[in-house]
């Protein structure tokens, strides 16, 4: 039987990439996608909701399937207002699993940080932390929070400082540990791609985790 892929974030790098996997899978014969804006991709398998996603919880009827994916998140350049940096990260995330849970689709696969402590003194990491112990309290069968380290990539919006964070990692990568090593954004979909048909011993999934499982 075939699956019904729930995507937010798939106008994102990473998202872009998993939604190509997912087109090409035939194991997928529908792929909804929740977003502000449309991913401009014609595909049979896609069904578009463009919505206010600080809204979510009014998608009741149509927040529908097997597995949702959650590629959502922004940074303190590109959202330097801290309000409304958490209701993205924090809260799309937290408002989709519930619906997750209330809709009764058994799979969620978060993206996270490395980092991500509810307790931590740094504002960035503590709402990444809030956010997956918001998303754990749902109880969703099965539930994926992903760590990833850096994520590398071209992306359309100039990041100065991501950039220059990349060269560094990639220059100096041999005194990184593995944990903290750059992640290419294919490795992390294909990742979240994988866990759509496997079940995963552990919650949350650091960095060299996820490279290990995206080549399994």
């Amino acid at each position: 039987m075939t699956k019904t892929a729930i995507i937010l974030g798939a106008t994102g790098l990473t998202g872009s990439f998993l939604l190509k996997r997912l087109i090409d899978d035939n194991s997928f014969s529908t792929i909804k996608l929740f977003s502000r804006s449309s991913s401009n991709i014609k595909n049979s398998k896609i069904e578009e909701h463009i919505v206010d996603m600080f809204q979510l919880k009014k998608q009741t009827e149509t927040f529908t399937g097997d597995v949702l994916f959650c590629c959502i998140g922004t940074t303190k350049a590109k959202t330097p207002d801290k309000e409304t940096y958490k209701k993205i990260d924090y809260g799309i995330p937290v408002a989709a699993t519930k619906l997750a849970k209330q809709n009764n689709i058994a799979k969620v696969v978060i993206i996270s940080a490395t980092g991500a402590n509810a307790n931590s003194s740094i504002f960035y990491n503590k709402v990444k932390g809030e956010m997956e112990r918001d998303v754990l309290a749902q109880e969703v069968s099965e539930t994926y929070l992903l760590q990833p380290s850096l994520i590398g990539g071209e992306r359309n919006e100039k990041r100065t400082g991501e950039t220059i964070a990349q060269f560094f990692a990639k220059t100096f990568s041999f005194l990184i540990p593995k944990k903290y090593k750059l992640i290419e954004p294919e490795t992390i979909a294909k990742a979240m791609h994988k866990l759509a048909f496997k079940t995963y011993s552990e919650t949350r999934i650091c960095s060299d985790e996820i490279k290990r499982i995206a080549k399994t």
